[in-house]
């Protein structure tokens, strides 16, 4: 809403400045735990996202003349975002609107049109309310009238007495009238009811959009249910250094499950139909170590159920990459299907332009060896459970989970390791985002963190049950399975496109009726 007045009717360079100042403090606060990297990271990440805030800021100057401005506004925000998604290098979805309302009546629109169609809502109702309260500013008292005409003759010294535009105020709707006292000094006639004719609509309006997601079913009966164990081993210490010694990691989450197995098998809790563990659960390569697969094998042995794992695996053709993968660990058969991650992060997990940029910044050489993606979606069948499989930052994607969920997947894991920004804020960030995606695609969604925040969200978006961070736990939970796809599963990514063409479109429209309107004027 304040985005939209303060570039109203500005020029687009003007409009340009303003989104840049806007966007630069609110990444810089959102990004704020990047500062673990460095706070150079946290402004040079703040800075690339805020220029996208900058053409947005642009747009919305540009269209702010066109009738019905607040809808272009809010195609506006969905393109930027289309734009921030996937540029540069594959983009980074962090603070989009739609990620900031899991906890709002916005939330059930994401069964209809995902994270899109929230972001939508959202940005439309912002606009509308500015609308708003571009019309109850009217109500204020203008400057007291100079004379019987005013200096232009009009009654004002600037234009018109009433808001409408009309030389006379309807004496019906005024406010008040000026005493005829004889003083050449009387106040501006305001009328109220027309003001409040422009203002209560789009109020409405707003509010309507606002309370839309009470009217849209979020479809969350299971087909049936899985019994399932998140294993949080824990790590050493946050930040960089949070691995430790070799195989701490590995071993933290082979001594949970342990425990879970002798509880089992002690009848102090009931056995899990699958066990599943977190990204980078094992710091070790288990089929170059035999000694992390072993303590794999004696994990799975013992509680008697595959255990989805993650590891860091070395690629089997390419020297010198890696792979993060999920893979299904047997308690008979051993390592079986795996998903290695689509999405790398880069300057974290790949360093683009490495021979060139690892000169100039040498924290890049603590990125010893780059990630290779993988290019086949995550549905593996772990025991009687088929699981869509998404690590980490991935869960931001919206194409990388829909795919996944299209593709069969029954329920969501989201394999994470936030060691990194642990305290910082991240987890709890990357957390909403797992809630997002339970509505959207109608499924369970489970977060496997290695320190947390390991949890559990119902296919409504509910968090069923959560972990504390830097904590060892297990959680057991019945899983809720489902087939059915939502709405926004079959629709794609179509709303975004179109809605993301339409303020474009607006954009072209703002420039050539600015052209033809000064094409006027010069004849």
């Amino acid at each position: 809403a304040a985005l939209s007045l303060l570039t109203r009717g500005r020029t687009a360079r003007q409009g340009a400045w303003t989104g840049f100042a806007f966007g630069l403090p609110f990444f810089f606060v959102l990004l704020r735990w990047l500062h673990v990297i460095g706070y150079d990271a946290v402004f040079g990440l703040s800075v690339i996202e805020a220029l996208f805030l900058s053409a947005l800021g642009a747009g919305l100057a540009l269209t702010s003349r066109l009738p019905l401005w607040p809808l272009w506004a809010a195609c506006l925000w969905v393109a930027e975002e289309w734009a921030r998604d996937r540029l540069p290098l594959g983009g980074f979805p962090w603070g989009r609107l739609a990620f900031g309302v899991t906890g709002s009546p916005y939330l059930p629109l994401a069964a209809l049109g995902g994270a899109v169609l929230v972001t939508f809502a959202v940005a439309l109702s912002g606009a509308l309310l500015g609308s708003a309260a571009l019309a109850a500013a009217r109500l204020r008292p203008g400057p007291p009238r100079t004379g019987p005409e005013g200096r232009n003759g009009q009654g004002g010294p600037d234009g018109p007495d009433t808001v409408d535009g009309s030389d006379r105020p309807d004496r019906s709707d005024s406010a008040e009238e000026a005493p005829r006292t004889g003083s050449p000094f009387r106040p501006r006639v305001v009328p109220v009811r027309p003001v409040l004719r422009s203002a209560v609509p789009p109020t409405a309006l707003a509010l309507a959009a606002a309370l839309a997601g009470y009217a849209v079913p979020v479809p969350t009966e299971p087909d049936d249910t899985a019994r399932i164990a998140v294993v949080q081993g824990n790590v050493q210490q946050p930040g960089m250094d949070f691995l430790g010694r070799p195989m701490l990691i590995l071993n933290n989450h082979v001594e949970a499950t342990l425990d879970l197995a002798r509880d089992v098998e002690a009848g102090r809790e009931q056995r899990p139909d699958l066990v599943i563990w977190p990204e980078n659960a094992s710091d070790l390569d288990p089929f170059r170590y035999p000694e992390a697969g072993a303590r794999m094998d004696e994990a799975a042995r013992a509680v008697g159920v595959p255990i989805l794992v993650g590891a860091l695996v070395d690629h089997p053709t390419k020297e010198g990459y890696v792979e993060n993968q999920g893979i299904v660990w047997d308690p008979e058969t051993g390592p079986g299907a795996s998903y290695t991650k689509q999405h790398p992060v880069p300057f974290g997990e790949y360093v683009p332009f490495r021979d060139q940029l690892s000169k100039v910044i040498t924290r890049l050489q603590r990125v010893p060896r780059d990630f290779y993606p993988g290019d086949t979606t995550g549905v593996l069948q772990t025991g009687p459970a088929r699981l869509g499989d998404v690590i980490c930052f991935e869960v931001a994607y919206d194409e990388i989970v829909r795919d996944t969920v299209n593709a069969g997947a029954r329920a969501l894991v989201i394999q994470t390791n936030n060691a990194t920004y642990g305290r910082t804020g991240q987890p709890e960030q990357q957390l909403v985002m797992s809630r997002l995606r339970a509505v959207e695609h109608g499924r369970a969604v489970v977060t496997a963190a290695t320190s947390g925040i390991s949890a559990v969200v119902r296919p409504d978006g509910v968090i069923d049950k959560r972990t504390e961070e830097f904590t060892r736990d297990v959680i057991t939970a019945d899983l809720p399975l489902r087939d059915d796809t939502t709405v926004a599963d079959r629709m794609g990514a179509a709303p975004e496109w179109v809605l993301a063409i339409v303020g474009l479109l607006s954009c072209a429209a703002a420039i050539a009726l600015g052209r033809r309107g000064r094409t006027d004027r010069r004849g």
